[in-house]
Parts: structure tokens; sequence; C-alpha cells
């Protein structure tokens, strides 16, 4: 009488598949948190561009950019938009904070700041700044001051 022989899988065999889906895993997770981060930078991108237009039409309606932050300070939270980013999502969804940095003494210009969020995916990854003139910079090294290569957002 001939015996059956089993079908299945050998440990040696399923350890290769295991294997084979670490180093996946292991190439392929970093690259999607980078894309990640990257969308997450384009938004909070647009909502800087945003608020800087929320700080032109309220420059136009009282002849400052002064008091368009909350409880009309000039600078912080700003009340005249979505004080986090992406502001189209729902406010626990955040990946950065949008501030008003400052404004100048005679409420001519203003800087805005886009700070991530601890414990995000885009942590670490450097403050946004647009300036009143256009400008626009990216503090990669998140140093605090903006080097002369760092005023750009796709540096």
């Amino acid at each position: 009488m001939l015996a059956k022989k089993l079908q299945g899988f050998t440990l040696i065999e399923l350890m290769i598949v295991v294997a084979i889906i670490g180093i996946i895993s292991a190439v392929a997770y970093p690259s999607y948190k980078g894309m990640v981060a990257s969308s997450a930078r384009g938004a909070v991108q647009a909502d800087l561009m945003a608020l800087a237009s929320a700080m032109e039409r309220h420059s136009a309606s009282n002849f400052t950019y002064k008091g368009a932050g909350e409880a009309n300070a000039d600078t912080g939270k700003p009340a005249i938009f979505n004080p986090y980013s992406p502001a189209s999502e729902p406010e626990e969804n955040k990946r950065y904070d949008l501030t008003i940095d400052t404004v100048s003494a005679n409420g001519q210009s203003f800087v805005l700041k886009a700070v991530p969020v601890t414990g995000t995916v885009v942590e670490g990854t450097g403050k946004l700044y647009i300036y009143s003139d256009g400008r626009k910079g990216w503090d990669q090294d998140d140093n605090g001051t903006l080097e002369t290569s760092e005023f750009c957002w796709s540096c």
C-alpha cells in the first residue's frame, strides 16, 4: 500500500516568504512615509497661500494687517482662517499649526508660519514661512533662521 503524500508548505518555504515580505516592507514603508509627508507639505503650502489671501482681505477692509489674530491680536493663531492644516479636514487630522508670526510695527507687512505638529509624520521636517512680499521659506534644518538657500518651498 502506498502512503498518501501530505501537501502543504515546509517551514523553509514559509521563512523565505516572511523574509521577502520583510524586505519589501523595509523598502516600501519609508517611501510611503515620505510621500505622506510630501503630500502634507503641499497641503500646508496651499493653506499658507490661502491664509495670506485672508490677510490681504483683512488689510483691504482695515487698512492694516494688525488685529487678524484671535482676540484681535496681531500675532498668534489667526482669527480670519483655520489655525491648522490641512484646513479642509477636521482639526484632529491636523499636521501643521498655522500662526501669524509677525506683523510690522506700522501694520503694513506680515510673516506667516506653519509648524509641524508633534507626533505626526511631518514632525521634524521644518517650518514653512510666507512673507507679505511673496517670499516663501522652508527652514528644513529647523534651526530657527532661514539661510539664503532656504527661501523656497521646494529646495
